[in-house]
């Protein structure tokens, strides 16, 4: 596959681990202990994926979560002995895009890495750019939104939302889809998740957010007279 993978993980033997796994399916794996190191390294070297622990030694990874969203778009998976449902809604806002709890398999995790991947690749080199529906513009290209000419700044997952919104017009999506189309894997966690980011979307669309209709029962539809 080519890709290379960055392993945030203070666990000596479980980065260990992990990395055979990688290594067995041609992955590049570059290893960390604590957070410092991890951002270093992200900075350093072409990474298609991050594994990011949370709890790890000198910067938390929340922290490089964070730190990681600011300057790129990868994917990245949180690695936790945690199953808070809160951990996993934090770890969401901070722009994770999937949540896996310890002990887990690493053949899972592997699976797991492989679809973000792809999926990701899949947005690339699209020649349908802009996106754009009464005062609503999203620039696929420079990952932009504007809202009646204004820029505003959505975070990775709001930002993913409203496209998925936009480009499913007219159709109710239920919260299941959302999650698994948005998030891009098999969810069994509370559907919260959704319905908070819809939430905060709704708040930086303005008045805008009219066109996002909840449909009670059902899921939310973004809403075009076709007219």
């Amino acid at each position: 596959m080519n890709k290379n993978i960055l392993l945030v993980e203070d666990d000596e033997r479980l980065r260990e681990i992990i990395t055979d796994y990688f290594v067995k399916e041609d992955f590049k794996v570059f290893q960390a202990e604590d957070g410092k190191e991890g951002i270093s390294c992200f900075e350093n070297e072409r990474i298609d994926l991050v594994l990011l622990d949370i709890m790890l030694p000198l910067v938390d990874g929340w922290s490089v979560c964070k730190r990681l969203r600011k300057i790129s778009d990868v994917p990245i998976i949180m690695l936790t002995a945690r199953a808070d449902e809160e951990d996993k809604l934090m770890g969401y806002d901070f722009g994770a895009d999937d949540y896996i709890t310890k002990p887990f398999s690493p053949k899972v995790l592997v699976a797991k890495s492989k679809m973000l991947l792809k999926r990701a690749e899949g947005s690339v080199g699209r020649t349908d750019g802009v996106l754009s529906y009464q005062g609503i513009e999203i620039n696929k290209f420079s990952r932009t939104t504007k809202v009646n000419g204004q820029i505003v700044d959505l975070a990775p997952k709001e930002y993913e939302l409203l496209i998925y919104l936009m480009e499913n017009k007219n159709i109710v999506l239920s919260r299941e889809n959302i999650l698994s189309k948005v998030w891009g894997y098999d969810y069994f966690g509370d559907q919260r998740a959704v319905d908070t980011h819809i939430k905060k979307l709704r708040h930086k669309l303005g008045k805008q957010a009219v066109h996002i209709a909840t449909i009670i029962g059902a899921g939310y539809k973004f809403e075009v007279d076709e007219k």
